[in-house]
């Protein structure tokens, strides 16, 4: 079962003296979430000797554009990325241009 085990647990996130849970914006939430996933690829990469597959899902919507831009220029040069959005508009100009784009629509998914 899940009774037992670390997801159970809290983690305190702070910015300065800030507690980001109780204080913190939406956005300054989801970024630090969003730095311990890339932090733990990075630990993952080093332990294994190979980045992991990072999968983000539609984590572009909840961050302003400033905040979508500095998270896509700190993926990982090496390895797999693959995030998910509702539209294309979610991914700010200056992003890297994707490799592989797929648009999914009820009961068919294809390159767009």
């Amino acid at each position: 079962g899940t009774g037992l085990g670390p997801h159970l647990r809290d983690i305190e996130v702070a910015a300065g003296d800030r507690d980001l849970r109780r204080f913190g914006s939406q956005g300054e939430q989801r970024t630090a979430v969003l730095a311990l996933v890339l932090a733990e690829g990075d630990l993952v990469a080093e332990r294994r000797g190979s980045p992991p597959l990072l999968l983000l899902d539609d984590v572009l919507s909840e961050l302003d554009r400033g905040r979508r831009a500095a998270l896509l220029a700190s993926l990982p040069p090496v390895g797999q990325s693959v995030i998910t959005a509702t539209t294309q508009e979610a991914f700010p100009a200056e992003a890297p241009e994707p490799q592989l784009v797929v648009a999914v629509t009820p009961g068919r998914a294809a390159r767009a």
